[in-house]
């Protein structure tokens, strides 16, 4: 995205809030709600109104329906933003929760961006129906087999967008109007860190565990070992890849939760962190 429409995004923000406190979510949540809708959609990358003919105005799609929602309670300290192609559709294009840290930073707590014209998988019920907590609390193994294949990553229930080189200049941006220097973020998985990393993350804690995992993953460590086939999700050549060694991460082969791992972004320099030297996706 071009560097003067992430200012803009600061720009509007600061003309939008006016005298109003904005140094945090929940000082932004008290806004008057047509002000408070307008500042939060200002998170959402340009790319998404042109490639689903979104209105930028009213947030109605071609057929006049309103496909944008935000979610900003006053007595809260966050923000969720749920783009989706058409108001009932199961998935969102574009959701976004942001919020307040209690060290007074601002953290993106959930982000994910779905393309929804692409086949789904359903990673995340199981067979009867209930709710898998990305994997956390149950499984849907058939699914989540078809969706390694077909090139995903855990997680994922559908393609992606590949727009946080996007969102992040506008994240940036928007935080640093607000009077942070930094913004945080949780990596729901060990491929998330990674494309942080790409992106210019450094770590707030975690960064022993990602090298220890890299140095695992390569011939002679411990994971490279467990990769023996004993699951779809650990065939030998899974630790050449981030995808493959994420699903073998996902199928517990750490012998623990993917846990405690916290990332940040400066505001104007990027990090030059890698934990996977010659990475392929």
């Amino acid at each position: 995205m071009p560097l003067n429409s992430a200012q803009r995004t600061g720009e509007s923000l600061l003309s939008l809030v006016g005298n109003a406190p904005h140094h945090s979510i929940h000082a932004l949540n008290q806004l008057d709600p047509e002000v408070k809708e307008r500042v939060y959609a200002l998170l959402i990358p340009e790319r998404i109104f042109d490639l689903f003919l979104i209105d930028r105005v009213d947030f109605t799609n071609p057929a006049g329906e309103r496909v944008v929602k935000i979610t900003a309670p006053r007595q809260a300290g966050f923000a969720i933003i749920e783009v989706r192609e058409h108001p009932g559709d199961r998935d969102c294009i574009f959701f976004l929760e942001i919020a307040d840290t209690a060290f007074f930073k601002v953290e993106v707590t959930f982000l994910i961006v779905n393309d929804p014209r692409s086949p789904r998988f359903n990673t995340d019920i199981d067979d009867a129906g209930r709710r898998t907590k990305f994997g956390t609390t149950r499984r849907n193994i058939p699914e989540e087999i078809r969706a390694m294949q077909a090139g995903l990553a855990p997680g994922q229930v559908r393609r992606g967008l590949r727009m946080l080189r996007d969102f992040l200049p506008l994240a940036l941006s928007f935080v640093s109007a607000m009077g942070h220097d930094m913004l945080l973020a949780e990596p729901l998985a060990y491929h998330d860190a990674i494309i942080f990393e790409h992106h210019g993350f450094n770590y707030v804690r975690g960064r022993k565990k990602m090298e220890e995992i890299d140095r695992e993953f390569r011939p002679g460590g411990e994971l490279f070992r467990k990769l023996d086939g004993s699951t779809p999700f650990r065939m030998p050549g899974a630790e050449k890849t981030v995808r493959g060694r994420s699903w073998a991460i996902h199928d517990g082969i750490l012998g623990e939760p993917w846990k405690d791992v916290e990332m940040y972004r400066n505001v104007d320099r990027p990090a030059n962190v890698c934990t996977f030297p010659g990475w392929v996706y």
